[in-house]
């Protein structure tokens, strides 16, 4: 009833709520993917999106499609695999960016061990400007990181603004420099606070510094400062910061980088029976299907 092709355009549209974006993930025009829309909607017989000339938005039954689609790609993909007769073995090293800690990324990696479990998940979390220099060095075969800014590189996942965040009760003083808590260079969050900062001429201090997201928000709970953050995985207890005295911080473009986006390391060599690449291909199609669980904090048990 469902055709696989419409269900991914459909969940491309759902995660980056843009026709334009999901169709440059896609490699498709932006004609086709209002085309797919359109038939799985009249397949349904509900509508899925509400959208005008500025934005687009899930109606509650494309909500519900989510899991549905992702259910059924997920069961396609496994009888094509077992029927295709390719087993994916080797080794590879995925890096994920320290944003991702608390969120469901650890549900779908468990699901793509159990789906390919020949293959041996080498798995990095860090700082996504350090993530980026280990791809290109050659020491990670696909990453999920935040984009530098004016960069094209990568398939994106999803789109977030930024926001200050920080204790409930925290207020900062207007006469005194920003309190901030921050990751340590080459961090993008804090690249990105300091650049507002300085172009609006507000003055500011390191409050704490931590390479751990943890550590953090520990900070920021104590009320030792504000931190950039994204706004769709601000952390329990944790809030946005609403004062004229921070400047707006901008949007933030989460992608999936391949080692074979730098060309020094398009190499597609061997390793356990079959090449990286299809095993990162696997992985990055894994992330694509379920890319908007990753912007739901995971639900902490008991």
């Amino acid at each position: 009833m469902y055709d696989p092709g419409q269900l991914r355009t459909f969940l491309a549209v759902a995660q980056t709520l843009s026709f334009t974006q999901a169709a440059r993930r896609l490699g498709l025009r932006q004609s086709t993917v209002s085309q797919h829309v359109r038939r799985l909607e009249d397949a349904t017989g509900r509508p899925l999106f509400t959208r005008d000339t500025h934005s687009v938005e899930l109606t509650e039954d494309g909500e519900a499609m989510l899991g549905f689609a992702r259910s059924i790609l997920a069961a396609h993909d496994r009888a094509a695999a077992f029927f295709g007769g390719t087993r994916l073995r080797g080794r590879l090293r995925f890096g994920a960016s320290e944003d991702f800690v608390l969120t469901r990324l650890p549900e779908i990696l468990e699901s793509f061990r159990r789906d390919h479990p020949e293959v041996d998940l080498e798995l990095t979390v860090e700082l996504s400007g350090i993530l980026h220099e280990r791809l290109a060095a050659g020491l990670l075969d696909l990453v999920l990181a935040k984009r530098r800014p004016g960069d094209t590189h990568g398939r994106l996942v999803w789109q977030s603004s930024l926001a200050w965040i920080g204790a409930p009760r925290l207020r900062l003083d207007p006469d005194r420099p920003v309190p901030l808590i921050a990751f340590p260079p080459p961090a993008l969050t804090r690249a990105r606070a300091l650049e507002v900062l300085e172009a609006h001429g507000r003055p500011w201090r390191v409050a704490c510094t931590s390479a751990s997201l943890s550590g953090l928000i520990a900070a920021a709970r104590a009320g030792l400062g504000v931190m950039a953050h994204t706004r769709g995985l601000i952390p329990p207890g944790l809030v946005p910061v609403r004062t004229r005295l921070l400047p707006e911080l901008g949007e933030v473009d989460f992608v999936l980088l391949h080692a074979r986006d730098h060309a020094a390391r398009d190499h597609g060599r061997e390793r356990g029976g079959t090449t990286t690449r299809e095993a990162a291909d696997a992985l990055a199609a894994a992330i694509l299907a379920s890319g908007d669980r990753l912007q739901r904090p995971a639900v902490a048990e008991g």
